[in-house]
């Protein structure tokens, strides 16, 4: 299992970890299988989304937050319920195929740790699990 080390800068921030998670996967020489990526944190989360226009990112957070709210009718009390729930919504892990040492991802595909309620130092971990070639 691999860790990934992710500072974000703002309250809420998509930042492409594509090229980082691929550079784990050079390093372990993973030449087929999967790479699970999980985000061990109630306030952010993990997607694929477009990577090649960042108006894609900024239009997923200006929507996300205008779908839940900073300042909602929330129980919770320490100010995050919106963090809470947008992660939930966008999930806490993703699983991607390897194929020659490749992540497979459609040409516009990137993925994205996505930060509710920073800024934080936050982690990724990474899960590779390789399928034995025939």
């Amino acid at each position: 299992m691999k860790e990934l080390k992710i500072r974000s800068n703002m309250r809420n921030e998509m930042i492409d970890i594509t090229h980082d998670i691929q550079r784990q996967v050079d390093e372990e020489n993973l030449v087929e299988g999967i790479v699970v990526a999980y985000v061990p944190h109630t306030t952010a989360g993990i997607t694929i989304n477009e990577g090649a226009d960042p108006s894609v990112q900024r239009d997923i957070i200006e929507q996300l937050k205008r779908v839940v709210p900073e300042n909602g009718d929330y129980n919770h009390m320490e100010g995050n319920s919106d963090a809470h729930i947008k992660a939930s919504l966008l999930g806490s892990s993703v699983t991607v195929l390897v194929l020659n040492k490749k992540l497979i991802l459609g040409t516009w595909q990137h993925i994205f740790f996505y930060e509710g309620d920073g800024p934080r130092n936050r982690k990724v971990y990474l899960d590779m699990i390789s399928h034995k070639q025939s």
